[in-house]
C-alpha cells in the first residue's frame, strides 16, 4: 500500500478496527480507490459471504467515505474503516499492516 497506512484499536471484546485516510490531489484519487478496491477485494475472498455488521453477527464490515475540499487547493480525503472478528483482525494485519 501507498496512500492506506491503517491504525488499529479493539474493544473489549476483541472487535478490532482499523482506519486508513488519505488527503490527496486530484490526479492521485485513482490511486487511492485502486488501494480500496484491492483491500475490499481480498476481505470478500478471505472472508466469503461473512461481512455484515458486526452486532448482526458479522464477520467482517466496512466504511467508506470520500469528500472533496474546494478551499483553495482541490484535495480529496477518502477514509476507509474495516472492523472484524478477532480472526479477521489477524488476518489483515498478517496482509496489509505487517506486509
Amino acid at each position: 500500500m501507498h496512500f492506506l497506512e491503517f491504525d488499529y484499536s479493539e474493544d473489549a471484546q476483541g472487535v478490532g478496527t482499523f482506519d486508513a485516510m488519505a488527503s490527496v490531489r486530484p490526479d492521485q484519487v485513482a490511486a487511492v480507490r485502486t488501494e480500496i478496491v484491492q483491500v475490499l477485494e481480498w476481505a470478500h475472498s478471505a472472508f466469503p459471504g461473512l461481512q455484515a455488521p458486526l452486532d448482526d453477527g458479522g464477520e467482517w464490515d466496512f466504511n467508506l467515505q470520500e469528500q472533496e475540499e474546494e478551499a483553495g487547493d482541490r484535495w480529496y480525503t477518502l477514509t476507509l474503516s474495516m472492523g472484524g472478528s478477532p480472526q479477521f483482525c489477524a488476518a489483515f494485519r498478517q496482509r496489509f499492516v505487517y506486509a
